[in-house]
């Protein structure tokens, strides 16, 4: 019997120690972050009822949902008159669950089962892994980690600012400096599309002007009557390629260009009333700027995202010095429970791209040396003698708070100091017949080299002192 190579499944990816450090490094500031401003976690099945998650994401979405066959004999109850019919009518029979597809459908139907236990406005954070049918290629997996948080139940604007209050610190904690919150409404869009006798196809004209500094204004003009909007609306979009100034500058512009135009008025009420809650709330991503002297938060008229699915506030969050798509983006939505049932439940929410952030600070070198260790100080020791008198020293560091490892046997020094080498343990504590007479043990930095001679209570203290 010929022995099989190990493998994964295309799309998926092992992520050794190293790596899983680094994300739960990304994971703990998200986590702290969300909870700080009050939301809550919240895990659900990687299992979903095929039911609930068809026909929620589109045709194309339908086909990348990863279905389970029932369990048992799952063909039993078909007959040869399923299989004729086809694929789409042989799976209602052979298949009733899928993996989850994305956070935000389960959410949904989470709230909708509960709404009688839940507080709302409910605000909750979701980190779990997502599967996806999709062609594995450089920066598409077929399962991949999700960081959501959402909160429904309320139509106030103050989420809004909240949530560009969040990005800002996690971002900024994560030690990002050059970063832009971008921001736009759904009403702006549609207003834009409307002043300019284009009702309605808002979607057309932002992709093209969105394109404005790739191809100049003669490009995006060409592009716009290639869609099909008429000669005299694209002249009167014209004013929009020379906005200029702050973001207060930009809304009044904006006032002019969207006349009396009753989505438009809405959109760029709601903006103004999430520039003066930042401005209340004293928020340093109101006032910070990237190093090329340009604002942390703006607003750009061509951001579209989702325009199917959001009603109001939309954001989006690219980092400047990286070659690297968007990092985190979301917004406002008015009825995300309505699919079960429940309409009228208003919400806005956003997601962080975990693996792209991951990328972002390994290409600028963010990660800090905590965040790469999971062992601080490793015990060398030489025979049984020295194995037995550690083993007190090693429950006193973990005790302590500090982690800690005894080497498992008496190993040659080089070997056991290429242990610590290669797991990056920053201090090695030898336990030899010297340190065992005088009760003063060797510390050694495996950074500098140094090594100092201390009793274990100032080795706790300055081990403790040294984040």
């Amino acid at each position: 019997m010929s022995k099989e190579k190990p493998s994964i499944p295309k799309g998926t990816r092992d992520f050794g120690p190293a790596v899983v450090v680094k994300r739960n490094y990304i994971f703990s500031i998200i986590r702290r972050t969300f909870e700080k401003f009050g939301y809550l976690p919240l895990e659900t099945p990687a299992m979903e009822q095929l039911s609930v998650l068809t026909g929620k994401y589109g045709d194309e979405g339908d086909q990348l949902i990863f279905k389970i066959l029932n369990s048992g004999d799952y063909l039993g109850k078909t007959t040869p008159a399923d299989i004729e019919q086809g694929s789409k009518h042989l799976i209602r029979k052979i298949s009733e669950k899928a993996l989850r597809y994305d956070l935000t459908v389960p959410f949904a139907r989470f709230v909708v089962m509960n709404r009688n236990e839940i507080t709302f406005p409910f605000k909750r954070y979701q980190i779990q892994p997502v599967w996806r049918a999709d062609r594995p290629q450089k920066g598409r997996y077929r399962e991949f980690y999700q960081c959501d948080a959402d909160v429904v139940g309320t139509n106030s604007l103050l989420c809004e600012a909240e949530i560009v209050q969040m990005i800002d610190e996690v971002l900024t904690t994560l030690g990002l400096t050059d970063f832009t919150i971008k921001i736009n409404h759904r009403g702006v869009l549609a207003g834009i599309a409307e002043a300019i006798g284009e009702k309605g196809r808002e979607g057309d004209i932002c992709v093209a002007i969105d394109k404005l500094d790739k191809i100049g204004k003669e490009g995006v003009r060409k592009e716009l009557l290639e869609r099909g909007i008429s000669e005299d609306a694209v002249s009167k979009l014209e004013p929009l390629y020379t906005l200029e100034g702050d973001n207060q500058d930009l809304l009044q512009q904006l006032q002019t260009i969207l006349g009396n135009t009753e989505e438009g008025q809405r959109g760029l009420k709601d903006l103004n009333d999430v520039w003066t809650y930042l401005d209340n709330l004293g928020s340093n991503a109101l006032t910070a700027t990237n190093p090329s002297g340009n604002p942390r938060l703006q607003l750009d008229v061509t951001l579209a995202r989702g325009l199917s699915y959001y009603t109001g506030c939309i954001f989006e969050v690219k980092v400047n010095n990286v070659n690297m798509g968007s990092i985190s983006g979301g917004g406002r939505y008015d009825n995300l429970t309505g699919m079960f049932g429940l309409p009228g439940v208003s919400g806005v929410g956003f997601s962080f791209g975990v693996d792209r952030i991951y990328d972002v600070l390994e290409e600028l070198d963010l990660f800090p040396v905590s965040a790469q260790l999971s062992t601080k100080v490793l015990i060398v020791q030489f025979d049984k003698e020295s194995e037995l008198y550690a083993l007190p020293l090693l429950q006193k560091l973990r005790d302590a708070g500090i982690s800690s490892e005894l080497y498992p046997e008496a190993a040659k020094l080089k070997k056991q100091m290429s242990y610590a080498d290669q797991k990056n343990i920053p201090f090695v504590l030898l336990v030899g017949s010297e340190e065992m007479a005088s009760g003063k043990l060797k510390l050694r930095d495996m950074q500098t080299g140094e090594q100092d001679e201390l009793y274990i209570d100032d080795i706790i203290a300055q081990l403790k002192d040294i984040a």
